[in-house]
């Protein structure tokens, strides 16, 4: 029987599990205002790095894959990109595999810009360390990534 077959959790893996969605809200909203408050450094909003980042780890994409990749209402993405594109950070590319959907692509100062706040970012997440090993970490992603999974199917339009 492999993980994703062993049925409903129990009780007490609910309540544990309920304590790591209590973590990620205040978790995810205290890294929200660093990034705001670095944003200064390269004057980034929070929805323009994600997309800078997105086209840094994936190369270029179109506003749909960036929407579904991050559960962000196609809109959002859309404003997040025209401000890049305002600001010479990324550019409107043919694509290929669809007619009317551009791809979207980091330019230089776009790629200076990404690379300068995930180095920023690196060297604060090195400072975190202390007793945390690999397996921590592994097992971390492994549940964040089946919680995630689990909403697969919200709307986010």
């Amino acid at each position: 029987m492999s993980e994703t077959d062993r049925g409903p959790a129990s009780e007490e893996l609910t309540d544990r599990l309920s304590e790591v969605f209590d973590l990620v809200g205040p978790l995810y909203r205290r890294a929200y205002r660093k990034v705001e408050q670095d944003a200064p450094i390269e004057g980034l909003s929070v929805g323009v790095r994600a997309v800078l980042n997105m086209l840094r780890e994936n190369g270029p994409m179109t506003v749909p894959q960036m929407g579904r990749a991050q559960a962000l209402s196609r809109q959002f993405v859309q404003r997040m990109v025209n401000d890049a594109a305002a600001r010479g950070l990324v550019e409107f590319v043919p694509n290929p595999a669809h007619k009317r959907s551009l791809l979207i692509r980091l330019t230089g100062e776009g790629q200076a810009a990404i690379t300068a706040v995930f180095d920023r970012e690196r060297a604060v997440l090195r400072q975190v360390g202390g007793d945390l090993t690999d397996d921590d970490i592994t097992a971390c992603i492994r549940v964040l990534s089946r919680l995630l999974r689990h909403l697969d199917d919200v709307d986010v339009d």
